[in-house]
């Protein structure tokens, strides 16, 4: 029998929701003072009014602080999926009232995409878009990728930390303590800034020719976008617009670092690289990028599109890249990028799918589930072909050596199967709305895999059904559908529950 959820979960859930909606209109308050300094009064307004709502929201939410503020497992899933539904929602005020958006859906798209790090874009005349609103739009993406609750627990103490935690598809602590893990993040995500920011600024002076002021803005912008494999671009043509290999060097080594687990930058910064390279997530990414580029350059050489090797490099070394980082930075346009069919398609998509390291910026499958899934098919294989008394070592080694117990294996397979699951659905959806199936299936994993290279489908005129669908594998692909699914058993709970 399902137990109805009373009015103090309900509180509880509010408190938390309230002290995020604080975080998150502070971090607002950052485009407010650029529009100010730059006399851009339309946005500042706007900007001004999505604050106070944040703020009203946060002070709601707070009144309502239960008895015990101890988070259980259920309930933190569930703040966890509602923050990345209330987030976007009100982050999408100024872009609904910016007039560079259609219909109701068309900002709320953006805000979604761009929280969950996707950077699918429907967004009109982006080149004149005001800087301020461009500053939002990347600054949404930074705290994404980093993690809205990461910046909660590490504001605020109070017991439920590990839940919230795990809730936001993290899956490893650096420390003891979950809030010390949050504040180690955010340091090396300040960190990277002063670095990438700093080295943008200087290819775009040296290289570029951007003038001082507009290079530190496009190198802000960019950094934002590529550390936290975003993909959202100051300029319609993404890294296109730079014509630079250096810029696309420096964006490249952004990408990158975001796509690498935060333990893994740990373990880079106390010198145990050896180990590093011996964990078996570090393995498999080097190989699926290995396998994904090799598809990708021969594909590419076989359409013939570029005709010279260097030019065939450059893009190809990119844009496998960003995929695999699921960044969606591209130097070529949508109406290029439909035409790589054959390995080139089989090369970037299955780079999509797979993503980045597991506690990192990326989405996608992840490559420690990856692996374990590729270890656990392997251990399957040997159990069947040696002696019946051989005993199969089911280990490996991550950080140290690990057990590969069955309860972890169903979950990796679980997780990895939903993963093609949802792929497969976004493709089944763009095929009904007259798409082929190559289209639709990059887009949707584009979307799923929170990547946000696009062949087209994603624009201004999409139908409302197709753009919902993206919305749903955005957020579902982000919370890895731990978080969704328990927000959707509380509510049938709520519903049907005595």
């Amino acid at each position: 029998m399902l137990i109805r959820p009373d009015t103090g979960d309900a509180r509880l859930i509010a408190f938390y929701l309230g002290r995020i909606c604080y975080v998150v209109g502070v971090a607002g308050l950052v485009p407010v003072l650029w529009a100010a300094l730059a006399r851009e009064w339309s946005p500042f307004a706007s900007f001004v009014l999505m604050v106070g709502v944040f703020f009203v929201f946060g002070a709601a939410g707070t009144a309502a602080r239960p008895d015990d503020d101890r988070l259980d497992w259920s309930h933190g899933m569930v703040v966890v999926a509602l923050t990345w539904i209330i987030v976007p929602a009100i982050g999408a005020i100024p872009f609904a009232l910016s007039g560079h958006f259609g219909d109701a859906v068309d900002p709320l798209f953006d805000a979604m995409s761009g929280l969950t790090t996707t950077g699918l874009s429907v967004i009109q005349d982006l080149d004149h878009l005001a800087p301020s609103l461009n500053l939002w739009r990347h600054l949404l993406q930074f705290l994404g990728g980093q993690g809205i609750i990461l910046a909660a627990l590490s504001l605020f103490a109070g017991g439920g930390g590990l839940t919230l935690y795990y809730g936001e598809a993290r899956d490893e602590k650096i420390f003891p303590s979950v809030t010390s893990t949050a504040r180690f993040i955010w340091g090396v995500s300040f960190a990277h800034l002063a670095f990438g920011a700093g080295l943008l600024f200087v290819i775009g002076v040296v290289s570029v020719g951007l003038d001082p002021l507009r290079a530190a803005f496009h190198g802000l912008m960019v950094f934002f976008a590529g550390f936290d494999t975003g993909g959202f671009s100051p300029q319609s043509t993404s890294l296109g617009y730079y014509h630079s290999p250096w810029f696309e060097a420096g964006a490249a080594v952004l990408m990158i670092a975001g796509a690498m687990s935060f333990g893994l930058h740990f373990a880079l910064w106390r010198g145990r690289r050896r180990e590093s390279l011996r964990s078996l997530e570090t393995k498999t990414i080097l190989g699926t990028f290995a396998v994904t580029l090799m598809l990708t350059l021969a594909g590419l050489a076989a359409l013939g599109i570029y005709t010279e090797l260097a030019g065939l490099s450059r893009v190809g070394l990119f844009h496998a890249i960003s995929a695999h980082t699921g960044t969606g930075f591209s130097t070529v346009p949508g109406s290029e990028l439909v035409l790589w069919g054959g390995l080139a398609f089989g090369g970037m998509t299955l780079a999509m799918g797979l993503g980045g390291m597991a506690s990192s910026t990326a989405g996608g499958v992840k490559a420690l589930r990856v692996g374990l899934t590729v270890k656990v098919i392997r251990d399957q294989v040997r159990a069947i072909l040696l002696p019946e008394k051989a005993v199969v070592r089911q280990g490996y080694f991550q950080g140290g050596s690990r057990r590969l117990t069955p309860d972890l294996a169903q979950a990796v397979l679980v997780v990895s199967l939903l993963y093609v699951g949802l792929y497969l659905a976004g493709a089944v959806v763009g095929m009904a709305h007259g798409s082929t199936l190559q289209q639709a299936l990059f887009e949707s994993v584009s979307a799923g895999a929170n990547v946000g290279l696009s062949v087209g489908l994603t624009d201004p005129g999409m139908p409302i059904l197709l753009e919902l669908t993206y919305m749903a594998e955005m957020w579902l692909g982000r919370l890895e559908f731990v978080a969704v699914f328990a927000l959707l058993g509380f509510a049938y709970s709520w519903v049907r529950g005595r």
